[in-house]
C-alpha cells in the first residue's frame, strides 16, 4: 500500500533497523521501543489485521515471530519477552505487526501501559539490531 509506513519500510523506501528480511516477513526495531531491542515483525504483503491474513500463511509468519522472539532474548540477554499483537484498537499503524519486547524481572512494565523510550542515536539502534541478527 502506497500510504502504509510498514509497507514503505518493507520496500526499503523508509529507513529502519532491519533485523530479518525474508520472503514471508520483515522484522525491524520499533522506533519508539518499550525497551531497547523491541522488535516488530510484519508480513511482507500488506495485511491490516490478523483476520486479514490467509490461514495458510499463519504458520510461516508465526514461525518468524518465534525465531525473532528467541533471538531477542538470546541476543540481548533478556530473561524473557512480551509478545503482543493489536487488531485495529491500539494499532498505531494499520499493517499487521507483532511486538516482541525483551523483558527482565523488575523492568517496570506493568499491565498494558507501555511507556516508550528512545535510542541515544542511530549507532545505538544499529548495535541492538546487530545483536538480535547475530542471535538468529
Amino acid at each position: 500500500m502506497a500510504d502504509c509506513l510498514f509497507c514503505a519500510i518493507v520496500a526499503g523506501a523508509v529507513p529502519a533497523q532491519v533485523v530479518l528480511d525474508e520472503p514471508v516477513a520483515v522484522a525491524f526495531l520499533d522506533a519508539r521501543p518499550v525497551f531497547k531491542g523491541h522488535t516488530l515483525v510484519v508480513p511482507r504483503v500488506h495485511r491490516t489485521t490478523l483476520t486479514d491474513m490467509p490461514a495458510d500463511d499463519l504458520g510461516a509468519f508465526f514461525g518468524v515471530v518465534q525465531r525473532i522472539t528467541g533471538a531477542v532474548q538470546t541476543g540481548l540477554g533478556a530473561a524473557g519477552s512480551f509478545v503482543a499483537l493489536n487488531n485495529t484498537v491500539s494499532q498505531s499503524v494499520p499493517h499487521l505487526h507483532v511486538h516482541v519486547v525483551p523483558r527482565n524481572r523488575k523492568d517496570g512494565l506493568r499491565g498494558f501501559f507501555w511507556p516508550r523510550t528512545k535510542y541515544a542515536d542511530e549507532a545505538e539502534a544499529a548495535d541492538f539490531a546487530a545483536r538480535i541478527r547475530a542471535a538468529l
